[in-house]
């Protein structure tokens, strides 16, 4: 059965004025929680809802949970609302079960006191953290082995180009796993929630940055691979890149944070802060807003340049880094609120989902402008995307949906006289199980399109990863249950089955199993071509695997 949500509640403002007297809070008067009691849910706010919502709960890919808010849209049309409104008890049963939009239940993460503590946390005036600035920065910035003693050559027998960057979430860590042994290298202390792992354009180095906006640098040419240089860019970050068009390979990283809302440009061997770029400024309908996110950062190699993506605002920023003291960025309109995206096979058009818009932003970064916005179903949540040839369309590019029951295709070929036709548009929506979709994933050498829906509220669809035929899209997909074939003990909570990745060849796709915090997860190994399990990696410290980042297919934009 479905889970309640908030769509459910006609009578919000009925409950919060209801609760009222059973809480002892009057309607619009904000509750109140002890020094400890906030303290905790400040800190779990921040781990599990900031990143939809926002700091300043103003909301992006989340609804508003500002206590009270009034929105005017472009219509003219006034829309009032706030947590203080839903009331206590039914903030607690959202925040336990989820909602059909793409929120996940959390009554088997929180305890019953923990979802009480954020009901009541999220109906009082939010905090504003403090800045981050340069003096902040060097002061968290650490040379752990300078650049003169670091390796001159691979000082294992590893082959690097088939390792996985795996990201522990709970426990702060990153797991460097042997592709072709299956075996755990080294586990390394990072930040908080790993949201993304980088590789340099060298493919020597990882980079790996975290909610908790800790940006560490992994050099794998170790004997076991160590981070060798770290910094904190901010309280909250999620993207990072290297420079890499020819002549500036992996001079310069940057990495843009959630908060404050800003970029760095950093030295690319040491980390060392040269530069932060504030993205606070006016959105795309005109309004300023205080806290524009860094969604996605992207590095071009056709030109000195990277893709940026400012969520709140929808501007899009081409980032010349050519000349550093003197930035030249060219600023692009396009839709709320941007989150992540890919390349095409051309790696010339960049495509990212502007998800509250329902929308895909297409930049030509030769031109350095807008191609495009695609209308889309609901919520479009493409990771990097997949691309592959169409049968029928051609190069296309694939999304999935936070919000809505397909996987999109949009053509990719404006420049082929034979599918030009289709480019920029939607040419084909898969259907799938449900809503909830996070990653879909491909490989060159592959006919499949692998799609998981772990924001799905049905468990066994969550515990499942969905398997459409590329020469057959006509036919439904096949469902795996992963949480079955692993073979892991039976639980209420959800096994939910979270980001395909291949391997360097092409002929592995390695998904996560993601279990409770106490409980034990895995990362299960599949054939491409048969679709069988070929092994399953247990560990009693892999705590949450998320996302998996193969060496080879991240260097060089595989997806």
């Amino acid at each position: 059965m479905t889970k309640p949500t908030v769509r459910d509640s006609v009578m919000g403002l009925l409950v919060g004025v209801a609760m009222a007297a059973t809480t002892g809070v009057a309607y619009g008067q904000a509750p109140t929680l002890s020094k400890e009691e906030k303290d905790q849910a400040k800190n779990i706010y921040f781990q599990r809802c900031a990143g939809c919502h926002g700091v300043l709960r103003k909301g992006a890919t989340g609804k508003n949970l500002e206590p009270e808010f009034k929105q005017t849209a472009k219509d003219g049309k006034v829309t009032e609302g706030g947590t203080l409104k839903l009331g206590q008890s039914r903030l607690e049963k959202i925040i336990a079960n989820g909602t059909d939009g793409g929120m996940v239940n959390f009554d088997d993460i929180l305890s019953k006191d923990e979802i009480r503590q954020l009901a009541t946390y999220i109906q009082m005036a939010p905090d504003t953290p403090p800045e981050w600035g340069m003096k902040d920065m060097l002061g968290s910035w650490k040379d752990i082995v300078p650049v003169a003693k670091r390796p001159t050559k691979q000082e294992n027998k590893i082959n690097l180009q088939n390792v996985f960057s795996v990201t522990l979430r709970d426990a702060g860590e990153v797991a460097l796993i042997d592709g072709d042994t299956k075996k755990i290298i080294s586990r390394v202390k990072t930040g908080y929630a790993v949201h993304i792992s980088r590789l340099s354009a060298s493919g020597r180095y990882i980079y790996v940055i975290g909610r908790d906006g800790l940006l560490s640098l992994i050099d794998l040419w170790m004997a076991e691979p160590a981070v060798v240089a770290e910094i904190k860019t901010g309280l909250d970050a999620r993207s990072v890149d290297t420079s890499k068009f020819k002549g500036f390979e992996d001079k310069y990283v940057i990495a843009g944070s959630y908060w404050p809302p800003q970029y760095v440009i950093m030295d690319g061997d040491t980390l060392k802060p040269l530069k932060i770029v504030s993205t606070r400024g006016i959105t795309v309908d005109g309004e300023y807003h205080p806290e524009p996110r860094v969604a996605s950062i992207v590095s071009s190699q056709i030109k000195p340049e990277w893709v940026v993506n400012i969520k709140e605002t929808g501007q899009i920023l081409l980032v010349d880094y050519s000349d550093v003291k003197n930035l030249k960025t060219t600023t692009i309109e396009s839709a709320k609120f941007l989150h992540d995206g890919g390349w095409d096979a051309s790696k010339r058009y960049f495509l990212v989902a502007a998800n509250a818009s329902h929308k895909i932003a297409v930049v030509d970064t030769k031109e350095g402008k807008l191609a495009a916005l695609v209308d889309t179903k609901k919520i479009p949540h493409p990771g990097r995307g997949a691309n592959f040839v169409h049968p029928k369309y051609g190069p296309v590019w694939a999304t999935g949906h936070l919000g809505d029951e397909v996987v999109t295709l949009i053509g990719t070929a404006p420049d082929d006289p034979k599918y030009k036709q289709y480019a920029w548009k939607v040419v084909e929506e898969l259907k799938t199980p449900g809503a909830g979709n996070l990653f879909v994933k491909t490989h060159p050498k592959s006919t499949n399109l692998w799609v998981d829906l772990p924001q799905n509220p049905e468990k066994d669809v969550a515990e499942s990863v969905y398997v459409y035929d590329i020469n057959d899209l006509s036919k439904k997909p096949e469902q795996i249950n992963v949480a079955k074939a692993a073979g892991l003990p039976e639980s209420k909570a959800t096994k939910r089955v979270v980001h395909p990745e291949y391997d360097e060849k092409g002929g592995e796709v390695w998904v996560s199993l993601w279990a409770g915090k106490t409980e034990p997860s895995a990362i299960v190994v599949f054939d491409d071509k048969t679709r069988k399990v070929k092994t399953v990696i247990k560990d009693p410290k892999m705590i949450t695997p998320t996302g998996k980042f193969n060496v080879h297919n991240t260097q060089h934009d595989i997806y």
